[in-house]
């Protein structure tokens, strides 16, 4: 089974992966936390690494080249990233979408700091993450026509996505 997980950052991707995994006894590959481990490596901040990203396609077409690498060669794997629906061709393929608001609430309630500041950030974060993805991959973020499922999470908590998912699962013909 190969099931990809994609959605803006604090929609609640990260969560109902971890939840699928534990349900399916699946692996799970982050995009975001391997971002996230790689600004911390050069010692900046997402919004600081992001910049960096759009002046070095290496750093994205690194992440990419990796997650394309596990759909193609490995079974049972959940791929949670903005783009992993993108990178798999054979995979259920799921957005979460959030609104702004929402999503900054709970990356404030998870990474401390103010809603003002995370909200720029987050802001800027998804700009600059919009401008390398149509460049290296000329692919539109908003454009959601090529995922199977598109579930938004604040109609729906963590467990009810869940849910809704392990339907399409359990029902599917992909596995």
């Amino acid at each position: 089974m190969l099931l990809t997980i994609s959605g803006l950052p604090g929609s609640g991707t990260t969560t109902v992966s971890r939840l699928l995994s534990e349900k399916y006894g699946l692996g799970m590959i982050s995009a975001g936390e391997v971002f996230r481990s790689l600004a911390k490596e050069y010692g900046m901040t997402l919004a600081e690494f992001g910049e960096l990203a759009e002046s070095d396609d290496s750093i994205d077409i690194k992440i990419d080249e990796r997650q394309k690498e596990i759909a193609n060669t490995r079974d049972n794997i959940i791929l949670e990233g903005r783009l992993a629906g993108h990178m798999a061709e054979k995979a259920l393929k799921v957005w979460i979408k959030a609104s702004v608001n929402t999503r900054v609430e709970r990356i404030v309630s998870r990474e401390s700091g103010s809603f003002e500041d995370k909200l720029n950030e987050t802001i800027e974060r998804e700009a600059s993450e919009a401008i390398r993805y149509k460049m290296i991959h000329g692919i539109e973020i908003n454009d959601l026509s090529v995922y199977d499922l598109v579930i938004d999470s604040e109609k729906w908590d963590q467990f009810q996505i869940t849910n809704i998912i392990s339907c399409a699962i359990d029902n599917s013909s992909y596995f």
